[in-house]
C-alpha cells in the first residue's frame, strides 16, 4: 500500500503477477477536459457560424485582397486603351497577375491554356468579336453572344482585373496549347508592338 492519503483500489486483475489498480485522473485534468467541451460551442459560434471576417477562409481572402490593393496602388487605375495594353503586355509581372485572374475565372470555358473548351480558342489568330486590343476588355466587361460569354465587368473586385486578364488573353495569341479548338471567327492583324 501507498503511504499517501489516497487509497489504492485494485481492479482485481492480475497479469503475470502485476496487479492493476484504479488510478483516477487528477482533478485539474478532468476540469480542463470538461472546460474545453463547454468552451467548444462558443468557439464554433464565434469562428464558424456566419460571422464574417473571423474564419480562416475570410482572413485569407482579406489578405489576398489587401495584397491586390497594394499591387494596384503601384499602377493606379488602368485605362483599357491600346497604349496601356501594349505597355503592360511587355511586363511579365502584370501578365502573371492577369494569368492568375484567368485561372480563377476563365478556365472552365477557355481551358487552362486558353485553347478553348466551351468557349473559343484564344491562342490562334481568329476572333469573332475582337479586332483590336481594347475590344478584349469590352468583351470581358460587357459579354457577347447573348450571355454565352457573360459580362464580367461587375463581377471583378477591381476595374484593373478586367484589363489585366485582357492583357493575359492578348499574350496567349500565338501560343500552342496542348488541347485547342479549331479557329473560330476571322483572322485579324497582329497586335501592335508600340
Amino acid at each position: 500500500m501507498n503511504q499517501s492519503n489516497t487509497k489504492e483500489v485494485s481492479l482485481g486483475h492480475s497479469y503475470d503477477g502485476i496487479q492493476e489498480y484504479d488510478n483516477p485522473l487528477p482533478g485539474w485534468w478532468k476540469w480542463m477536459f470538461w472546460g474545453t467541451i463547454a468552451f467548444s460551442p462558443l468557439y464554433l459560434m464565434y469562428y464558424h457560424n456566419g460571422t464574417p471576417g473571423r474564419s480562416v477562409a475570410d482572413q485569407y481572402t482579406e489578405g489576398v485582397n489587401e495584397n491586390t490593393r497594394k499591387q494596384y496602388a503601384e499602377i493606379g487605375d488602368l485605362q483599357g486603351d491600346q497604349a496601356t495594353m501594349v505597355k503592360f503586355l511587355k511586363e511579365p509581372k502584370w501578365v502573371g497577375v492577369g494569368q492568375a485572374i484567368f485561372k480563377a475565372n476563365c478556365v472552365s470555358c477557355h481551358g487552362p491554356e486558353g485553347g478553348g473548351n466551351v468557349g473559343p480558342n484564344l491562342c490562334d489568330d481568329s476572333f469573332k468579336h475582337i479586332k483590336t486590343l481594347p475590344d478584349i476588355v469590352k468583351v470581358i466587361n460587357e459579354g457577347v453572344a447573348g450571355g454565352a460569354m457573360p459580362a464580367w465587368g461587375n463581377r471583378f473586385s477591381h476595374k484593373n482585373d478586367a484589363i489585366l486578364v485582357s492583357i493575359y488573353v492578348a499574350s496567349l495569341r500565338g501560343t500552342n496549347p496542348s488541347t485547342g479548338k479549331a479557329p473560330d471567327g476571322s483572322p485579324i492583324p497582329a497586335w501592335p508592338k508600340d
